[in-house]
């Protein structure tokens, strides 16, 4: 194996950056060239492919976002753009692909493989945390964070009005990240995909604390929680009870951005190398994950089939802690 590519698809995550360079360097180190894929399959398909050297990704562990960016390709879900971007991967000689993103890009990475005999490894960047055979996905940390210094800061200010605050987390299928950010930030509720939501329970809770002398209060609602949307569990709550004047805070895309932590720096880092080390040794059609922090190469299909597991008894430590 000469020269291989790397490519960052679907959402970005903090860390992806770690990611890249881990993976150049560690190419570097073994003589391999590696090729830099912009905008992700939509570039593959473009040929917008350049050399990356070490000098390249110098002094972008700390940066946010991918240098690489990222972008959508519905070409790339038809068996002629597949054929496509062989097709130019033979013509940049490009001998194998490691591919940072979530399931979707897994499902990108795999059809290569299956199709093309592309030798082909995934890194787990999502910061939902949504990605079986793996612990711990690149920026799920950074973004939790970030969603936790969130909450913090709007408990200043809750307590300062004596106000109820709903802090919507992004979240559409886990709902892993307002799980984790709300237990750390202290939330009376947090409401998730996983776990059905009664308005009548959050009113409950609302009351409950109402009643324990609590002045303000902050909801945690993760955006794809069963009940809808920060908006819509306020509505339905004024609505069906006396809590009329609440704040809605919706984080969005705030979470994705940023610095990353030590600790997704140190993933991706571990990860990259563990990539390049897989596609040296014939792996393909796999994806690095950790476990137990052993660093591990699973299925492909891992990442949809398995998914990351519910934690109930978090869940229930948060809404204890909570009253």
């Amino acid at each position: 194996m000469k020269r291989i590519g790397v490519l960052t698809s679907g959402g970005d995550s903090p860390g992806m950056n770690a990611g890249i360079r881990a993976v150049v360097r560690a190419g570097t180190y073994h003589g391999i060239e590696v090729m830099g894929i912009h905008r992700g399959y939509q570039g593959l398909l473009d040929g917008d492919i350049t050399l990356l050297g070490p000098r390249d990704v110098s002094g972008i562990i700390n940066r946010g976002g991918t240098i690489l960016r990222t972008a959508r390709c519905k070409p790339f879900y038809e068996v002629e753009g597949r054929a496509t971007a062989a097709a130019q991967m033979t013509a940049h000689y490009l001998d194998g692909l490691v591919v940072i993103g979530g399931d979707g890009s897994y499902h990108g990475a795999l059809a290569l493989h299956e199709e093309h005999g592309i030798p082909c490894i995934g890194m787990p960047g999502t910061i939902d945390n949504d990605i079986g055979g793996t612990d711990y996905t690149i920026g799920f940390d950074t973004a939790m964070n970030t969603a936790m210094k969130a909450i913090d800061n709007l408990r200043d200010t809750a307590a300062s009005h004596d106000r109820i605050f709903f802090v919507e987390v992004m979240g559409r299928e886990c709902g892993q990240l307002a799980m984790i950010a709300g237990l750390a930030g202290g939330a009376e509720d947090i409401l998730i995909p996983e776990s059905l939501t009664e308005i009548s329970d959050v009113i409950a809770v609302l009351r409950n604390g109402r009643a324990a002398g609590k002045s303000s209060m902050i909801i945690v609602v993760a955006e794809g929680d069963d009940a809808g949307d920060a908006f819509a569990v306020s509505k339905a709550i004024a609505a069906e009870s006396e809590f009329k004047d609440t704040r809605v805070t919706v984080l969005g895309h705030l979470q994705r951005g940023g610095s990353p932590t030590a600790f997704d720096r140190v993933l991706a880092s571990r990860m990259g190398v563990h990539a390049v080390d897989a596609l040296l040794q014939g792996e393909s059609g796999k994806m690095v994950g950790i476990q137990s922090q052993d660093i591990v190469l699973c299925p492909l299909a891992s990442a949809w089939e398995k998914k990351s597991s519910f934690d109930e008894d978090m869940l229930r430590a948060a809404r204890i802690l909570g009253t």
